[in-house]
């Protein structure tokens, strides 16, 4: 079974059911607690009761600086929410670690930022350095994964459809939040990975719902495909991806048609004129919910819960 670790500003604790019990190590990163898992078994497995989780306030069980990358369109869902017909090429993009946050942080919204959306992502945490070259099968992934986390891509969509760029509309101050728990995976648990439901709510209203067997690339592929130029180490974190239920939607194809006629800056100026009127972009005094667990609750992320505020 799977063991979820919570970070404190006091250090690392084991969490079962409401209490958590203070983990016995010197280790400061995310990377340097992996290094020490016999102290996150010993705690597990104590008699200890703990504290309650409720007194103690999470941070972020990601530590920075670190690598954060993210694959783009990897559900079937959101393929179709976004326009896209026929076979989906696999991509990735970088986020800049500045943007991880904790799993009750607010998200703030730079003022230039009108359009402000969500997409809840399965986090990966790497647990063994994966060099240039490596393939990655389904039966290494406990070699490579060593644990799961609940992530939101926030992201300034203004930003990145007329810049037609990721980087920086994605990796703003607190655009990843990330947490509350860790789930060290055990070799057993990697089994259950399409049984992980990822649902996101604004104000409890349900936005997204699916689960990873919605996914296109999944993630050994992944980690295949990355590990074709990209070095990943340990605690370095991929987001794989987010099913379809954003705010940003693609407009019907005879509009698009239309738009593509148009100068750029005209065609954009229409197309958010239009989306000016959709009520599901993030405004500030909103409360994001996610939640990421399998069904028979043997691997539960817990539940992040983030308000939305203005920069000024």
């Amino acid at each position: 079974m799977s063991t979820n670790v919570l970070r404190t500003a006091d250090g690392w604790w084991v969490v079962r059911d409401a209490r958590a019990v203070r983990i016995d190590t010197k280790a400061v990163t995310t990377a340097e607690l992996l290094a020490d898992r016999d102290a996150v078994r010993e705690t597990a497995l104590s008699g200890e009761t703990g504290t309650p989780v409720a007194d103690l306030v999470a941070l972020s069980p990601v530590t920075t600086p670190c690598r954060v990358v993210a694959q783009m369109v990897n559900y079937r869902s959101h393929a179709r929410d976004s326009g896209f017909t026929g076979d989906i090429p696999p991509a990735f993009f970088r986020k800049a670690s500045g943007s991880v946050s904790g799993p009750d942080e607010a998200i703030v919204r730079p003022s230039h930022v009108k359009f402000l959306d969500y997409e809840a992502e399965l986090g990966l945490v790497v647990g063994a350095p994966l060099p240039v070259g490596t393939v990655v099968e389904e039966r290494d992934l406990p070699s490579y994964v060593a644990g799961l986390v609940i992530t939101n891509d926030v992201s300034a969509r203004d930003v990145q459809l007329t810049k037609t760029q990721f980087y920086e509309s994605k990796s703003y101050p607190t655009f990843t939040p990330t947490g509350p728990y860790l789930a060290l995976l055990e070799p057993e648990d990697f089994a259950h990975l399409l049984d992980l439901r990822l649902k996101l709510s604004v104000n409890g209203d349900l936005r997204q719902d699916r689960t990873l067997a919605d996914m296109i690339v999944r993630p050994a592929q992944a980690l295949t495909l990355l590990a074709r130029f990209q070095t990943l180490d340990p605690g370095d974190l991929l987001l794989t991806g987010t099913p379809g239920g954003t705010a940003l939607k693609a407009p019907p194809k005879p509009v698009e048609k239309l738009g593509a006629l148009l100068p750029p800056a005209l065609k954009w100026k229409a197309f958010f004129k239009t989306q000016a009127k959709n009520p599901h972009y993030l405004h500030h005094g909103d409360q994001v919910t996610v939640t990421i667990a399998t069904g028979d609750g043997r691997i539960d992320l817990g539940e992040q819960r983030t308000p939305v505020t203005d920069a000024d």
